[in-house]
């Protein structure tokens, strides 16, 4: 995979349009991409990364962010890459997600969704392959051969993870190794034994917990037998514990059953005898209650004839009970008809005295009115009022309308006041509107002035108080840095100490190393050295020769760990230095008190024109207002003289068409407020007349009733057996009182022939010869009987309870016993499993039998590991002068933890192998630079051999003396072979010197730029 080209617009630190010649680049095949710390190195390597695969590595993975800050409001962020792989050329364009100025969308902005175009050179000629974000990443994986965490590791390679992938832990170092090998399958494959284990052990554990669970019913059902636990089997030997459960209770059984029949039969013996005691009390009960009642029917016969004579009076009283009713009801209503027609009478006579309407009405004194003239003169009355009340109600229409005229005439009188009212308002104001107006016009352009530069001066404000905190911050740093520089110092001086103390002890011990050999040897033990069992002429030895070298190992280790100390001031010390670097290049070094007067006056100059803004949209805001205002006043003047002009023609004609109806009106009223008022008066006359004609014509009604009642009665008399009416009323009873008599009458009747039934029965005729013939039964022998009859049910009943309960324990064991051989039979293949199962999952996971912790994720890693160890010592051999390897371990980790996963560094010097975190500054940059190296290549590997023609080395340099410079140099410059372009990124002063073709990233306050320089062209 080989970049021709990248061009970038608005995207991270570069405001415009960049674009870089990579093939220019790559004819020197190795080239520095260079510049401040901040300006952008980073931000090409994530343009190339988010044309590739729409993301970017690391933290800076959200989109939204990807847009340059410095550029304008309207630009597209876009980064666009043409690279070639596979014998193939392509051309990929993406946008990221952003907020584009719109005056229609929310707040202003209106989002833009991130957008790809892939195309391909076919033929000479671009071809689109995609428009679509993930069709298109797919294509370019595809080709490539590598997803976005593999590129990231192999095209360009992170020193500071490297760094600390080198010195981290295995767990650490997992993570990294599984995320570029995808290795997550056979993590899959441990969780997926893991879940089979502990599913087979549910499994088990159901098992048992049922077997378990059958064991304890046996048990429960049995614990009520009784059973003699003598000689009661173990529960381990569970089917033996049932098989004695099972004959203990089929014996219990046996002994319940033979009980439970002889407590039946004594209980039917005491049975039977109470039955018959209780037989013979009843019959004598029965005998005394019969005689009782036969006394009492006796004593009621002479009572129950005087009730049938009466009964008998009211049954002829009662055919004659219609007529004397209907007398009765036609003398009432006649009378009530009577006193109806003299109260009406009293009215009429009365309103004819006060009501108009009733003026000329002829009505005879002292009589009932109309009584003379049959009601002619009613009659007619009634029909004149009722026409005239017909005339009323059709011009009841003319009264209203007559209102409503009178109604909108004085709306009107209102109206017209107020239109004179506002005309003469509105002509002030509009006056005062033009006048307002032609002020603000004249203010509007001072404002325009100053409004215009409110985005410069804000820019400028906040430019001045960010250089303001940027002093703060460089002064802080000087002071950081210099503390530092010293602790530094102190730490380089005792690490030479120390180093000197343990070479001068290592001096020693290596001149005095045969006599400490020859302390050692024993007599019959083969020497180290040549491997003789005989030792002839030994060495003297120096009686100090040990503890030279107890001393030398002591010296060691404080080297050691000096060198160690010192490793991390270096670290601590550059990483100061480029604190004070970066803040000085962002203008850190300015003078405090010029920072803070230019930050006051800029602030200044910012409030002024903001306020300048305000006003003038204010301003101009008033003025469309006071345009609108004052159109609608004019308008309001014009409208206002029309509305008067109409409204008094309209009053004039209102006016004249009252007048007529009032006259018309005035007639009909008759004095009356109006027509209603006068409806409401011949409505009550006419009431009056209605009720004495109704009056009168039902007072002749109810007499010729009442004459026909009396006639019919009088004829009914003498058939019926009663002199007079009178006396046919006192026989009569009421209806309740009839019934009651001949209920009375036929209880009575009924109680006797039951008596006499209940006498001729066969019960009480042998009750009667008991009594004669054994006397009265006692209730002391009936108590006794009963007691004893309980007592033997009660213990029937609890035999006969208990050897039910003894059967169906039998069955019971019977069946758990079954299902216990055969659920016990049916998990011995479960267990099998489960063992298995369980022994496989924790040797996966790194547990159980596996010595060394390893899971089988870990283990497959661990071979990864290894091959890239061997790759990275092949640069590593190079760049430390043939000094350092790098080896896997795969040493069981202390205290148990997980091992495979180790790392050691190989001193060929000494021999030795040491711990990586052990390596200097430089050294750990190399180690972890050949560890990169490495990794790519195996990575390289795994993707299918995927060929990169471009490679990028991040920053790390800075930490290298000359000679370590060199070497890593040569090593780089070999990446070159076979047409490999390899960009460096630093910003570190030698690596300008060594390599002329360079990429310069230029910082500004408005955004940073891209150069080429080479040795052609400066």
């Amino acid at each position: 995979m080989r970049i021709h080209r990248l061009e970038i617009s608005a995207f991270g630190p570069f405001a415009g349009t960049e674009s870089i010649d990579f093939d220019r680049l790559s004819t020197h095949g190795l080239f520095l991409l260079n510049g401040p710390t901040g300006a952008g190195k980073t931000s090409v390597l994530d343009a190339i990364c988010f044309a590739l695969y729409g993301s970017v590595p690391g933290a800076r993975q959200d989109g939204k962010r990807l847009r340059s800050d410095h550029a304008e409001a309207a630009a597209e962020p876009r980064v666009t890459c043409e690279f070639s792989a596979k014998g193939r050329h392509f051309e990929v364009s993406r946008s990221p997600a952003w907020d584009k100025p719109s005056a229609r969308g929310k707040n202003g902005f209106t989002l833009q969704q991130a957008n790809t175009l892939l195309r391909e050179r076919i033929d000479g000629a671009w071809v689109e392959k995609s428009g679509r974000n993930d069709e298109a990443g797919a294509e370019i994986t595809d080709v490539l051969g590598m997803n976005r965490e593999q590129f990231t590791r192999v095209v360009m390679l992170p020193q500071g993870d490297f760094a600390a992938f080198l010195r981290s832990k295995a767990t650490d170092r997992l993570e990294l190794l599984q995320s570029l090998f995808g290795t997550q399958r056979f993590e899959a494959v441990e969780q997926e034994l893991a879940r089979k284990a502990l599913a087979a052990r549910a499994e088990v554990g159901s098992l048992n917990n049922q077997l378990e669970l059958l064991l304890a019913q046996a048990e429960a059902e049995t614990a009520a037998l009784g059973l003699d636990t003598a000689d009661v089997p173990d529960r381990e030997d569970a089917e033996a514990l049932l098989a004695w459960l099972e004959a203990g209770a089929a014996a219990a059984a046996r002994e319940r059953h033979s009980a439970a029949a002889e407590a039946e039969a004594a209980r039917a013996g005491h049975a039977a005898a109470l039955d018959a005691a209780t037989a013979r009390a009843a019959r004598q009960a029965r005998l005394a209650a019969a005689e009782r009642r036969r006394s009492d029917a006796e004593a009621a016969a002479p009572v129950l004839a005087g009730k049938t004579a009466q009964l008998g009076l009211h049954r002829k009283a009662e055919v004659l009970g219609g007529q004397l009713q209907a007398a009765e009801s036609a003398e009432a209503s006649e009378a009530l008809a009577s006193q109806a027609m003299a109260e009406a009478a009293e009215e009429l006579r009365a309103a004819a005295l006060t009501d108009p309407e009733l003026t000329g009405l002829d009505l005879a004194d002292g009589d009932a009115a109309g009584s003379r003239t049959d009601g002619t003169a009613l009659r007619s009355t009634l029909g004149r009022l009722r026409s005239v009340r017909a005339v009323l109600e059709e011009r009841l229409p003319d009264e209203s309308r007559l209102a409503e005229l009178m109604d909108r005439a004085g709306q009107l009188r209102k109206s017209l006041e107020q239109f004179t009212s506002e005309r003469r308002s509105g002509a002030a104001t509009l006056e005062a509107l033009r006048a307002e107006s032609a002020g603000l016009l004249a203010g509007l352009r001072p404002l325009e002035e100053l409004a215009a530069e409110v985005q410069l001066r804000a820019k400028e404000a906040a430019a001045a108080e960010e250089l303001v905190a940027l002093v703060g911050r460089y002064a802080a740093a000087e002071a950081v840095c210099a503390g530092v520089g010293e602790r530094h110092r102190r730490a380089r001086d005792e690490h030479q100490d120390r180093r000197q103390r343990w070479l001068d002890l290592r001096e020693e011990r290596l001149a005095n190393a045969a006599g400490e050999l020859a302390a050692q040897l024993v007599s019959g033990v083969a020497c180290p050295v040549c491997g003789s069992p005989d030792h002839p002429v030994p060495a003297p030895a120096a009686a100090s020769a040990l503890a030279v070298a107890a001393a030398e190992r002591t010296a060691q280790e404080a080297s050691e760990a000096a060198e160690v100390t010192l490793s991390a001031l270096e670290r601590e010390l550059a990483e100061a230095r480029q604190e004070v670097a970066v803040l000085a290049a962002q203008g850190g070094s300015t003078a405090p008190e010029e920072a803070r007067l230019d930050a006051a006056a800029a602030k200044d100059r910012a409030a002024k024109a903001s306020t300048a803004a305000k006003e003038l949209a204010a301003s101009r805001a008033r003025q469309a207002g006071l345009e609108e205002e004052i159109s609608a006043a004019e308008q309001a003047q014009s409208d206002a003289a029309s509305a008067i002009v109409q409204t008094e023609s309209t009053i004039v004609e209102i006016q004249g068409q009252a007048e007529g109806l009032e006259r018309a009106l005035g007639k009909l009223r008759a004095g009356h407020p109006g027509l209603g008022e006068r409806i409401v008066a011949l409505d009550g006359a006419t009431a009056v007349l209605e009720r004495a004609e109704d009056a009168r014509t039902r007072l002749e009604q109810a007499g010729t009733r009442s004459a026909d009642a009396r006639q019919q009665l009088e004829q009914a008399l003498p058939a019926s057996g009663f002199g007079s009416a009178a006396e046919a009323r006192a026989a009569l009873l009421a209806a309740p009182d009839a019934a009651g008599l001949e209920a009375a009458i036929r209880a009575g009747q009924d109680e006797a022939a039951r008596v006499e039934e209940l006498f001729a029965g066969e019960e009480l005729v042998r009750a009667a010869r008991e009594l004669e013939a054994e006397g009265t039964l006692g209730d002391d022998v009936l108590e006794q009987l009963q007691a004893a009859a309980a007592l033997a049910g009660r213990e029937a009943g609890a035999a006969v309870l208990a050897s039910g309960l003894a059967e169906k324990s039998v069955l019971t064991l019977a069946r758990i016993t079954a299902g216990y051989l055969e659920l016990a039979a049916a998990g011995r293949e479960p267990r099998e499993r489960a063992s298995l199962l369980s022994a496989l999952a924790d040797a996966a996971r790194g547990g159980g039998d596996n010595t060394y912790r390893m899971s089988l994720n870990s283990y497959v890693l661990a071979a990864r590991l290894e091959q890239v160890a061997v790759a990275a010592s092949e640069r590593l051999i190079g760049m430390s002068d043939g000094r350092y390897t790098l080896q896997h371990t795969d040493a069981k980790a202390a205290r148990g933890a997980k091992s495979g996963l180790g790392l050691e560094v190989v001193d060929q010097w000494t021999g030795l192998r040491r711990d990586t975190a052990t390596l200097s500054g430089g050294e750990s940059f190399m180690a972890s630079l050949a560890l990169a190296l490495g990794l790519a290549d195996v990575v390289q590997q795994e993707s299918g051999g995927v060929d990169i023609e471009t490679l990028f080395v991040d920053e790390g340099f800075g930490s290298l003396d000359e000679q370590a410079l060199e070497q890593v140099m040569d090593a780089l410059e070999g990446l070159r072979d076979g047409g490999r372009v390899v960009g460096l990124v630093s910003h570190v002063g030698e690596m300008k010197q060594r390599i002329g073709t360079q990429l310069q990233v230029v910082k500004g306050r408005n955004g940073s730029t891209l150069h080429i320089s080479d040795d052609a062209q400066g």
